[in-house]
């Protein structure tokens, strides 16, 4: 179901046209995992369940297409990935991919990416198009945040009807609201720390299941919690978009490293 997907796995702006791929300079000091192994999911299992987990220092991504794979790489929304072959969304792989020491997902997204580039041969840039933008601001009233206490460890749960958060800044938000609801959200706040706190809302019908409609009843459903919940606005608005143009990409060899 669709829906199900919105909870899938986690933008900074760069120059246009900036290449992402490595150069033979860096390959000494780019973070990568020990050891990893990438094979090809066989296609009767292709409509089992599909993601990527974390446990520090260990990846594990079951039934997963390139696409997923840069989604989680680089914390963007599908919908922000373009170009590239046909296969990155139809092609799936089984990832199991070990780091030396308990690395957590930021430095092991790191790693990921510098797996997709050495492996998959995969080379991307970056670019601003014109799009439809989700904007963070505080609202009029103010906003009804609780500063996290000193001591506390920072926590994420992102589920299907609400998120628990504990020491998570409002770029940390927008970041996790982008995912939810398959737009950029732009943190516009101001507002600086890290904050605890549980955001409700009304999941989707039941009997609604095509992609579109899905995110057209969520956007404006989680805008209304927000307003009522966190004294913050999240509004729609046209801007430059950056999005992850994909160059190049090879379908990898099944072999360890």
């Amino acid at each position: 179901m669709e829906k199900k997907l919105l909870r899938a796995a986690v933008c900074s702006v760069f120059a246009l046209n900036v290449s992402l791929a490595q150069g033979p300079a860096a390959i000494s000091d780019t973070p990568r995992f020990e050891v990893a192994a990438i094979h090809p999911t066989d296609p009767a299992d292709y409509r089992t369940p599909s993601g990527c987990r974390t446990t520090p220092g260990l990846l594990r991504c079951t039934n997963v297409t390139l696409k997923r794979c840069i989604v989680g790489a680089y914390s963007i929304g599908p919908d922000r990935i373009l170009g590239g072959p046909d296969w990155i969304d139809t092609e799936r792989f089984q990832i199991t991919a070990r780091a030396n020491g308990p690395i957590g997902d930021k430095g092991q997204m790191k790693m990921l990416q510098t797996l997709l580039n050495e492996r998959f041969k995969l080379t991307l840039h970056r670019d601003l198009r014109p799009g439809e933008v989700m904007v963070l601001e505080v609202a009029k009233t103010g906003p009804n945040l609780q500063p996290s206490p000193d001591g506390s460890s920072h926590s994420c749960k992102n589920l299907h009807d609400h998120l628990e958060a504990t020491k998570l800044t409002m770029g940390e938000l927008a970041e996790v609201l982008s995912r939810n609801l398959n737009l950029p959200v732009e943190d516009r706040t101001g507002l600086a720390g890290e904050f605890d706190f549980t955001l409700r809302w009304n999941p989707n019908d039941e009997n609604v299941h095509e992609r579109d409609e899905v995110f057209a009843i969520l956007r404006p459903e989680m805008s209304t919690a927000i307003l009522r919940q966190l004294g913050l606005t999240l509004k729609s608005r046209k801007l430059p978009v950056e999005v992850l143009v994909v160059d190049h990409a090879e379908i990898p060899s099944p072999t360890t490293n």
